[in-house]
């Protein structure tokens, strides 16, 4: 197998409840690597992990190519996998695998992908074990046809129904949320492929943003709450499906519309159709996305990522300032908060600290040392820039504090006289259940310590996060205006949908 990469077999959900096991579906990525910097469970960085990200086409010659670009586009959100999915109106050709979509489409993958629609998807980064049976879109065969499904998010109840569906005798192949549905759709008593859509989508909760493929139809839903970025762009004649508005200017397309929360459209041949599977609810759009997640290029609920980041530093200087030689960032999602505090103060912004951004996936082992030093493979201190000054260092969060103590230790190193840290965003404190990869309550350092008890265990010289009325005013109301909300619960515990599965915490894919 190289790099990891294989085609995987359709799985099978037949109208009985017995599932074969598709050929290579257990199929491990089981190299020893390290990802530097990625992330992921155990490793250096104490960021959280990034979603998913999915992409759509619908009417397109050329819609795989399309999906290729959009995934490049959208690689920020996952680095772990990537795969395509497309129909050429009769079957269905695929292709998924491990690693970056550039590692996983070539000139022998991409072109077998034939098709006028497509739906595409990359998944997080983790770092050890992988199964390649997670990677998306998931492709099944049951009583009506192929069917094939992506999806940002998690489903709260998942493991909840999957119980209930194994008592009554289906065999799932992976660990994957979205199997979930698919089993629902196919045990539906509804033979029409969109009225079975709606009945399995009522049944679930959670944040989500579904791609929902067959040989002639293209479907995508998003969650009642609408807490993933999902939205439509147009190209041509043809209609297109990201998570993040950046994937379209990729690809020469131009935003459409969002996708609005409990949403159900449905693409097919005699066109577009818009339905609902569920009455809207509080629309909670997660704030997270505009503190961290998105692209900064991108717009989500008409609202610019930079933009509102820029607005994060400047309302982060009126509440904090402190009297300092230079701003700096820690790269790539904290740049625009950083300049925003550097406009708001007047103090100069620099480059103090320097992403490396070729470590990436290795297959050699560090050592213990080099992993506790670890940030040094992807972080590197300007000298000449902050040595002998006082530094207000801006980050977009603190999730364990101890990326925060080696980026301090760093610029202390580098002889920076005094670090004083300011965070875009409030302490977090709260798991997310909705599709971001968090640590439990107890590992979270603002849940468990004072903003002072934080401060000294990340060495800085002082210590200050935006408020939340700060954060909600810096985002803005966008094309929503006043029925646009956010989704605050890892700051304040505020969940707008019931949590039935308080373990089902990180990313539906997973």
């Amino acid at each position: 197998m190289s790099n990891g990469v294989k085609q995987t077999a359709a799985l099978k959900l037949p109208a009985a409840p017995k599932v074969e096991l598709g050929q290579g579906q257990h199929e491990l990525w089981t190299g020893d690597y390290y990802n530097e910097g990625i992330g992921g469970h155990g490793g250096m960085f104490d960021k959280l992990n990034e979603e998913c990200g999915v992409f759509g086409v619908f009417g397109h010659p050329d819609a795989s190519s399309l999906c290729y670009y959009g995934l490049h586009a959208l690689q920020h959100r996952g680095q772990e996998s990537a795969g395509i999915c497309t129909s050429d109106g009769e079957k269905f050709n695929y292709y998924r695998g491990m690693g970056l979509a550039k590692e996983v489409f070539n000139s022998e993958t991409l072109p077998p992908l034939k098709g006028s629609t497509a739906i595409a998807h990359v998944r997080y980064s983790t770092a050890g074990e992988s199964k390649l049976a997670n990677a998306q879109p998931l492709v099944f065969k049951y009583r009506e046809g192929d069917l094939a499904i992506a999806t940002n998010g998690n489903l709260d109840n998942a493991n909840i129904i999957k119980r209930e569906l194994e008592r009554k005798g289906s065999i799932f192949q992976t660990t994957s949320d979205t199997e979930v549905l698919a089993h629902l759709i196919a045990r539906s008593e509804h033979d029409d492929i969109v009225d079975a859509v709606k009945a399995a989508l009522k049944q679930v909760i959670g944040g989500f943003a579904f791609l929902i493929m067959t040989k002639d139809k293209l479907i995508a839903a998003l969650d009642p709450n609408g807490l993933r970025p999902f939205m439509i762009g147009r190209l041509g004649d043809a209609y297109l499906f990201a998570s993040e508005s950046c994937a379209f200017d990729a690809v020469g397309g131009e935003y459409f519309r969002d996708v609005q929360p409990g949403e159900l459209l449905v693409l097919d041949r005699d066109g577009f159709h818009e339905d609902r599977f569920a009455e809207s609810g509080k629309r909670s759009i997660c704030a997270m996305e505009y503190i961290y997640f998105a692209r900064p290029d991108s717009d989500i609920d008409a609202i610019n990522i930079h933009s509102a980041r820029k607005r994060m530093g400047k309302r982060l200087a009126m509440e904090a300032f402190v009297d300092a030689d230079v701003v700096t960032g820690v790269p790539d999602s904290s740049i625009s908060a950083a300049i925003g505090f550097a406009e708001q103060t007047g103090i100069p912004y620099e480059l103090g600290l320097i992403k490396n951004r070729y470590t990436g996936r290795t297959f050699i082992q560090p050592s213990q040392e080099l992993r506790e030093q670890g940030v040094k493979m992807k972080l590197s201190a300007v000298r000449k820039v902050v040595e002998g000054k006082r530094v207000v260092m801006i980050d977009d969060s603190i999730v364990r504090g101890t990326t925060s103590l080696r980026i301090v230790n760093l610029l202390r190193e580098a002889g920076a006289t005094e670090v004083h840290v300011r965070i875009s965003s409030p302490p977090f404190m709260n798991p997310c259940y909705y599709g971001i990869d968090t640590p439990d309550r107890k590992e979270l350092i603002a849940a468990m310590n004072s903003i002072e008890e934080i401060r000294k265990a990340i060495n800085a010289d002082s210590l200050h996060f935006l408020t939340q009325d700060g954060l909600l005013d810096s985002i803005g109301q966008g094309a929503a205006g006043a029925e646009s909300g956010y989704c605050m619960a890892c700051f304040n515990n505020n969940y707008p949908t019931e949590i039935v599965d308080t373990g089902k915490v990180g990313c539906a894919c997973d």
